[in-house]
């Protein structure tokens, strides 16, 4: 178990390291966590620790009841927004929350990023949605918990994973993958995506979503049982030859 724990350290981590370096945050804003389901715990950077003077063991393990089982530091105070994430998407081994730019910005607008192309349609199998206002007793009393339950909320008529990223209203983003390098991609994505329809959007104001058609085409080409972009991986899945 001790070693397990030290493995889970080590891979939060990294992720966490990477994080920083991909440059989506500044200063010590955002967080990585990372779960182990086998053992039912979740690693999370400590709060507000510069990200250049970060060590595995400064790095928090908690059960997911949010108890702490390793560490002496205090874990992020967006743990019980990431506990709850982890928690209810099972499918997910990371969840990372950034302040980048672009996609703060549509946040703080409290405006869904639309899929003004191919390359968000590449990514995300609908628009990255936007959570609704918290109350004011919401804010008050147990906020990042009720940042968790908006987050799903917003969910409730898409899937999570086909669309593995969401917008916190005046906050920024937040995005998941079946393990951090993925959530990391996703991260950079997001990000890419958000600066692309603000620069159409000042180009062309009235520019809107691509057709369905040719949102589920691009989409299905990398996701799904009937993928063929890239290299094949696995037997199971033949690429169709495209003349």
């Amino acid at each position: 178990m001790s070693q397990k724990l030290s493995n889970l350290q080590r891979e939060a981590f990294l992720a966490n390291k990477a994080l920083f370096a991909s440059g989506l945050v500044n200063f010590s804003f955002g967080n990585a966590s990372v779960v182990d389901r086998s053992q039912g715990v979740f690693a999370i950077k400590p709060s507000g620790v510069s990200y250049k003077k970060l060590k595995p063991s400064d790095i928090v393990v908690l059960d997911m009841d949010g108890k702490v089982v390793r560490g002496s530091g205090r874990p992020s105070s967006d743990t019980p927004t990431h506990r709850l994430l982890l928690k209810n998407l099972g499918f997910t081994g990371c969840v990372m929350h950034t302040h980048s730019p672009m996609a703060t910005a549509f946040a703080q607008a409290g405006v869904p990023l639309p899929c003004l192309g191919t390359t968000h349609a590449d990514y995300f199998a609908g628009s990255v949605p936007v959570t609704r206002k918290l109350r004011e007793r919401e804010v008050r009393c147990d906020y990042e918990h009720h940042t968790g339950v908006a987050i799903l909320e917003a969910f409730k008529s898409s899937d999570a994973a086909a669309t593995p990223a969401v917008l916190v209203r005046s906050h920024g983003p937040f995005v998941w993958g079946e393990d951090w390098s993925r959530a990391l991609h996703t991260a950079l994505a997001l990000e890419f995506c958000a600066d692309l329809a603000i620069a159409t959007m000042v180009i062309q104001p009235r520019s809107g979503p691509i057709p369905a058609f040719l949102h589920k085409k691009h989409y299905s080409r990398k996701h799904g049982p009937n993928a063929y972009y890239g290299q094949q991986h696995s037997p199971k899945r033949q690429a169709p030859i495209i003349p």
